[in-house]
This record gives C-alpha cells, sequence and structure tokens, in this order.
C-alpha cells in the first residue's frame, strides 16, 4: 500500500494498577529513522519496541513518546524507618537536655524530619508490563499507518495526474522534433537557392548542413527514455513495497534527459514544452519527498 512520511498515531493500555501511553509523529527523512522516549523505568524494553516499529515503517523519521501512571487500582505502600526515628529521637532529648529547653519530643517532630517516611521502591516487572506496552505501541502505529496510507493515496493521485501531463507533453516534443528537422531544411534551402543558381554552392552542401542539424537535434533517444522512466514511475505507484528511493532516482533522471533535450531544442514549442515539463517534474518531486 502506497503511503507518505508523515502520520500520528497515540495508544493505550492497562496492565498492572497501571495506563501505559505511546505517542507515534512520522515526517520526512532520507532513511528511516526511529528515536522513541521512554521514561528510565520502562528504558529496558526500548529494543522490542524499535522492532515492532521497524517492522512497520521503513522510510521517515518516527518519534515515539512512552509514558506511564497508575490507574488508580493499586496504593504504593509507605515504609517506616523505624531505626532511624528512633536516632532522631534520641537526638533531639540530648539536644534538649543540652540546651536546657522544656516540652517532650512527639509524634509530629519525627514526622518532619526527612525519611522517616517514605514510599517504598517497588520492583517494577519489565515482562508484566509488556503485553500492555506493545498493545499500545501496536493501536499507534495502526493509526500511525493509516494516516500514512491516506496521505499516501492523496500523493497517488497526484503524481498520477502530472505524470500523464509530462507524457502527453513528451509526446508532443516527439512529434515536434521531425518536422523542426524538415523546417530548417526548407529555410536552409531557401537561403542556399540563389547561390546554388550560380553554382557556388551544390546541393550537397545543403543536405550536409541539414543532416548535420539533424544529428545535433536529434531528441528521440531522450523522448524514448523520458517515456521509460514515465513508464517505471507508473509501476512504482502500483506497487505494494516501498518506492520512496527509486521514485528518488527516477525523478534525477527524468530531470537529466529533459534537461538534455532543453539543450539540443532549437524550436520555440519544444521549448515551451520542455518549460512546462520542468514544472511539473518539480512539482512530482515536491511530493516524491513525502513518500514512504
Amino acid at each position: 500500500m502506497f503511503k507518505s512520511m508523515t502520520g500520528y498515531g497515540r495508544g493505550e493500555a492497562y496492565a498492572g494498577g497501571r495506563k501505559f501511553t505511546v505517542e507515534l509523529k512520522s515526517v520526512n527523512h532520507r532513511y528511516c529513522e526511529i528515536v522513541l522516549r521512554l521514561p528510565r523505568v520502562m528504558s529496558g524494553l526500548e529494543d522490542r519496541a524499535r522492532r515492532l516499529v521497524q517492522n512497520r515503517v521503513s522510510r521517515g523519521r518516527v518519534d515515539g513518546y512512552f509514558s506511564t501512571e497508575s490507574a488508580g487500582e493499586n496504593s504504593a505502600a509507605v515504609k517506616v524507618d523505624k531505626a532511624l526515628a528512633k536516632s532522631y529521637y534520641n537526638a533531639m532529648k540530648e539536644l534538649k537536655e543540652a540546651l536546657q529547653l522544656e516540652g517532650e519530643v512527639k509524634l509530629k517532630h519525627l514526622l518532619a524530619m526527612p525519611d522517616v517516611l517514605k514510599a517504598a521502591e517497588v520492583e517494577e516487572d519489565l515482562e508484566e508490563w509488556w503485553p500492555a506496552i506493545g498493545e499500545a505501541l501496536e493501536a499507534a502505529l495502526d493509526q500511525l499507518v493509516r494516516m500514512r496510507t491516506t496521505e499516501g493515496e492523496k500523493l497517488v493521485a497526484d503524481i498520477m495526474k502530472r505524470v500523464e501531463i509530462v507524457a502527453a507533453l513528451n509526446e508532443k516534443v516527439l512529434v515536434r522534433s521531425p518536422i523542426v528537422v524538415e523546417e530548417y531544411r526548407e529555410k536552409l534551402s531557401a537561403r542556399f537557392k540563389d547561390l546554388i543558381a550560380e553554382g557556388s554552392l551544390d546541393e550537397g552542401r545543403l543536405a550536409a548542413e541539414a543532416a548535420l542539424f539533424a544529428e545535433r537535434s536529434n531528441i528521440t533517444e531522450e523522448t524514448v527514455r523520458l517515456e521509460s522512466h514515465l513508464g517505471q514511475v507508473r509501476a512504482c505507484l502500483q506497487s505494494k513495497e516501498p518506492v520512496g528511493r527509486k521514485l528518488d532516482f527516477l525523478m534525477q533522471e527524468m530531470n537529466r534527459e529533459i534537461n538534455t533535450i532543453a539543450s539540443k531544442a532549437a524550436d520555440l514549442e519544444i521549448s515551451r514544452a520542455v518549460v512546462e515539463v520542468k514544472s511539473e517534474l518539480e512539482k512530482v518531486r515536491e511530493q516524491v519527498q513525502n513518500i514512504e
């Protein structure tokens, strides 16, 4: 399926009392570049996540954002550091006696001290998390690919339209080319007519000049190659495989052919057609930059 390189996808899933969210954004890039940003606690799953993305995306830059939060099903455990609390208590009593202060050391004083109470560190089970993270990632990829496919279909329609315009212009150039040679021969004939009548120039000279012009202005080879490239572009647009790089190459080749035609053209109609072809090819080239 033909795809563009721009898109967005988002997926969510739940496991172990947690919610996992994945967001994917893709933009144009010459190659495939995948940049994933995972929380530190999930960093051990980055390689697995990257492989899933690589299975679905072959070209473009993909930025992935992973996050997790409590789904409210479980409460974190609180740990009491009794030894630390006792040390604080003894230190406070010692300070009270040393400074001859009044009052008692109370619970609220101990609770105000650092690290007496703190949330217990839970050892997270990444293997338990992975099915949900993978599910969220696949959902985001599905959405991303759908958007890229929709954009790709629009690109195909536009490129195909411009390819047919170029094909028609190329045919016009091909038909016009031998006429240009004949017109040049007639101009030469008129120019040399008086000289030939006077015997100072023979018809062989006229034939040689016309043949030389015909050889220099022969664009049949370029127009045939251009038509061949257009056929390959049509085939690429029907392909189910990624074709962005191949289309890049074909655009370079078609521009080379049309530039050669432009350098050989000695006719106003052909020159005008060449300008139109260049304009259409430039529009196609811009579109191709967004193809997977």
